[in-house]
């Protein structure tokens, strides 16, 4: 039985178990004594087309729950809506959630498993790449909020590991669309671009999503991410590292989801590592050659994320509501090499927005 676990801190404890004994190995976890009655949270997709694949290995009256897929949906709205399922399936503090899905999925029952009756124990088996490799790894769970019409990214949440794991099978990659599978790419060639060396990004970049050993590339950047996290659990310093692409991805993806056009989390990560390099290459900070081959790379891989650039300011002026400010002021992870970044850099409206003209008018 193939896994990989890793004791970032006496807060988080995670265990990755990987195809093909992940989903035998769930089953195991969830057949271990004093364990009460196991709830599964699904979307309606994932409902539909992998809780057949994970039925089998439940314990007998395992219920699922389903909330609606999308983005738009990851609110305490929909937290209410499990909390009230899991009260009425008689889930009790020695239940288990289970969560079945993307990155919304696991995002929300994370969370909901996090704060439901003080904590329960809760595994994920994560179905989209974005997951795999991203969303399910490093104990980060939660919801969005929106103040005064403005949408905040994963503003609400907690840091809290999976109690009983995560479980990857990429046999649940065959369900997905392509433009998802996209998408999830993004947050690999991230690891590749803040790993620390250069190494993974020059083996792996001819081979892009079609040619990708997916079993492979899953359990490196897992690996990545797993090693970055454990030096900084709760977000104090290097993990930031892991944000870069996402100053300016998040504020585009909020933008545009405000104005009912939502788009795949992965495709603004793309565009707001694109633009985020630029404004390091403005500052002298990655040299023109290292530019040119992210930019080339990142253009050639992803589709184009259309906005017009005379909303460039608009949508930098929702960085001010990043996460990762201090005293007010944006801080932003801005690469310095292929497989290196600093973190922490500060930055303005006026040099956000002027990425973002760039990266509008640019290919």
């Amino acid at each position: 039985m193939a896994f990989l676990a890793v004791q970032s801190s006496r807060l988080m404890t995670e265990s990755v178990f990987f195809a093909p004994d992940a989903l035998a190995a769930l089953a195991d976890a969830l057949a271990r004594p004093a364990t009460g009655r196991v709830a599964v949270l699904a979307d309606t997709t994932t409902a539909r087309l992998c809780w057949p694949r994970l039925k089998p290995h439940l314990p007998p009256g395992a219920v699922l729950l389903t909330m609606p897929a999308g983005e738009t949906h990851k609110t305490l709205a929909t937290c209410h809506t499990i909390w009230t399922g899991l009260t009425q399936a008689g889930i009790g503090r020695d239940g288990v959630l289970v969560c079945l899905g993307g990155g919304v999925v696991t995002d929300v029952g994370g969370f909901v498993a996090a704060t439901y009756q003080r904590g329960i124990r809760c595994a994920l088996v994560p179905t989209s790449l974005l997951a795999m490799v991203d969303a399910a790894i490093g104990g980060k769970n939660g919801v969005d909020f929106e103040h005064q019409g403005i949408l905040l990214k994963n503003y609400l949440g907690t840091f809290r590991a999976p109690s009983e794991g995560v479980y990857i099978d990429p046999a649940f990659l065959a369900t997905l669309d392509p433009n998802e599978l996209v998408s999830g790419y993004a947050e690999v060639v991230k690891h590749w671009l803040i790993g620390g060396d250069d190494a993974a990004f020059y083996a792996n970049r001819y081979a892009g999503v079609v040619g990708a050993d997916w079993p492979a590339v899953i359990r490196e950047a897992v690996a990545t991410k797993q090693r970055i996290v454990a030096q900084d659990p709760l977000e104090t310093g290097p993990r930031r590292l892991l944000n870069f692409g996402h100053t300016i991805g998040h504020a585009l993806e909020s933008y545009l989801l405000s104005q009912g056009h939502p788009i795949a989390h992965g495709l603004a990560v793309a565009a707001g590592m694109r633009a985020e390099a630029r404004l390091a290459n403005q500052r002298n900070l990655l040299s023109g050659a290292d530019f040119d081959r992210i930019d080339t790379f990142l253009t050639a891989n992803f589709p184009k994320v259309a906005f017009s650039p005379l909303t460039a300011e608009e949508i930098a002026t929702l960085a001010l509501h990043d996460k990762k400010n201090a005293a007010n002021v944006i801080r932003t992870v801005l690469p310095t090499g292929i497989g290196t970044a600093a973190i922490d850099q500060p930055t303005t409206v006026a040099e956000l927005a002027a990425a973002l003209r760039w990266y509008a008018l640019n290919n």
